[in-house]
């Protein structure tokens, strides 16, 4: 539990920190790095729960993306200020690392392995935006729906 605080705070720092180097504007950093702690813990727990690694990059990167799309329209930025940040903790850089070596070194079959771990883990944040987007657009949908039918029905409705 301790482990997971510790790591918990330490992608809020690197999310707040990847955030300074791309030149987010300050009044989105904090936010930002929640973003990313948040996501990052779903990311856990679904490692925890022996979910599989391509299960939970696509849980973290839909919360990234859900996240990312409201955080912006609350500090009125662009949504890239905060998903590209906090998808810093995501990126399967020990596993491309490991491809590349393991190619240079001659270990084929290794490195094929490595580079289908990279693969899948791409694919499944690739996927995790998709799907975020696709949940933002049906949200976005149902509010100028329910928002229309609501202010329709009060102009009629003078109690209220």
């Amino acid at each position: 539990m301790l482990n997971l605080i510790i790591d918990l705070i330490l992608t809020y720092i690197g999310t707040v920190t990847f955030g300074v180097l791309i030149n987010v504007p300050r009044r989105g950093l904090n936010l930002g790095g929640w973003i990313g702690a948040l996501s990052f813990l779903a990311y856990r727990l679904c490692l925890m729960a022996n979910l599989g690694i391509a299960f939970a990059n696509l849980f973290g990167a839909l919360i990234i993306g859900i996240l990312s799309m409201q955080a912006a329209r609350y500090k009125r930025m662009p949504v890239i200020n905060f998903n590209i940040p906090a998808m810093v903790p995501f990126v399967p850089g020990g596993q491309a690392y490991q491809m590349i070596k393991n190619f240079a070194l001659g270990n084929v079959s290794e490195a094929i392995s490595f580079l289908l771990q990279v693969a899948v883990i791409a694919g499944s944040i690739a996927f995790g935006f998709l799907l975020a987007e696709m949940v933002n657009r049906v949200q976005a949908r149902l509010m100028v729906r329910f928002s229309s039918r609501w202010s329709h029905e009060n102009r009629h409705n003078p109690k209220l």
